[in-house]
Order: C-alpha cells, then sequence, then structure tokens
C-alpha cells in the first residue's frame, strides 16, 4: 500500500514505502480499521457538517461499494481529515467524462482548521488519483453555491470552475474540475 507524505516546503506527493512512515509526516493514505477509534472523536461543527458527510458515514458509504474509497489525512500521527474517492459505475452525474473520479465527502476535524491541511491535500490530491486510478483522467467535485470558503479553497488549490451546474437536492452545485494529465 502506498503513502502519501507531503514536505511542507513544497506541498507535492512523494510516494513513501511503508517501512518509512513516520509520525512526524503530513500523510494521505486508504482508511484503516485501526483508525475507526478517532473517526468516532471526529468534531465537525453544524454550520459545515452541513455541506459534508461525516466520515463514519463516508466509511460506511465505502463498505459494500467497491468505487467508493475512503481516505485519511494525517499529522504527527493524528488523524486530522477524511475524504472519499468515487468511480461510479452507472455514470457521473457531474460531467459526460467516463474517465473523471469524482473527489467527495471532504473535511478538516474543526480542532486543525485553519492551520493549511485543506490546501496541502488538494496539493497531493493528483498524485493520490494517478497512483491509484491510473485509467483516470480528471478529478470533479460539487460545492454548494453558498459554500464560499470551500470554493475559495478549490480556487487556490488550482481546480477550475469551467461553468457546470448541477441542481443538487438542497440547491445548486458547482463543479469543479481538476485535470490529471497536467504536467506536475
Amino acid at each position: 500500500m502506498a503513502v502519501w507524505c507531503l514536505p511542507i516546503p513544497t506541498g507535492l506527493a512523494r510516494i513513501v514505502p511503508k517501512a518509512e512512515k513516520g509520525t512526524d509526516m503530513f500523510i494521505i493514505r486508504p482508511y484503516e480499521k485501526s483508525d475507526y477509534p478517532s473517526i468516532m472523536a471526529y468534531d465537525l461543527p453544524q454550520e459545515q457538517a452541513i455541506y459534508t458527510s461525516m466520515p463514519v458515514d463516508v466509511i460506511e458509504a465505502s463498505q459494500n461499494n467497491p468505487g467508493h474509497k475512503t481516505y485519511v489525512v494525517l499529522d504527527q500521527g493524528q488523524l486530522i481529515g477524511c475524504f472519499a474517492l468515487f468511480t461510479p459505475h452507472t455514470g457521473n452525474p457531474y460531467t459526460p467524462n467516463d474517465r473523471a473520479i469524482i473527489f467527495k465527502s471532504f473535511s478538516i476535524d474543526s480542532r486543525h482548521q485553519k492551520k493549511g491541511y485543506a490546501l496541502r491535500v488538494f496539493h497531493g490530491l493528483a498524485d493520490i488519483a494517478r497512483e491509484h486510478y491510473p485509467e483516470r483522467d480528471e478529478i470533479v467535485l460539487t460545492v454548494h453555491h453558498t459554500n464560499t470558503p470551500a470554493i475559495q479553497l478549490y480556487k487556490k488549490a488550482g481546480l477550475i470552475d469551467q461553468g457546470w451546474r448541477f441542481a443538487g437536492e438542497y440547491g445548486e452545485e458547482l463543479i469543479f474540475h481538476l485535470d490529471l494529465t497536467a504536467s506536475i
């Protein structure tokens, strides 16, 4: 299994063998059962939880769905974030590109917010997707049109709003794109 450790200066991901994995690095890796106690202690304020899923729900959704993979974000060995990459087999409702991955349910535990972790996740996201999904060429994500902090984050991270919209259950969703074929 590959583990991504993101160095502080560049934010670029590198694959590190498990034997080198330490507790003093920023790491993004697939969820493991040993993460469950930290997932249960995860804190996300209600005003943010309305825009995403709680990590425990993300893990539950992935248990019986091979196209849904949960990742955890750790720093100093402490779980600080969670997200999922989803490859639907019934078509992607956000893009006609059948080689796109859906990035969903992203959050950073409230006790670790405003420390730059979210941006660091996006700096390593393309490398993670290329490693686990080499046949895919794009990541798409949706964000509710009222979620201004997330929209600003995605723009800062280099995701592109091409003007596509989705009529979500709770209103209009903006669709952001990340080209995985772009050079690093």
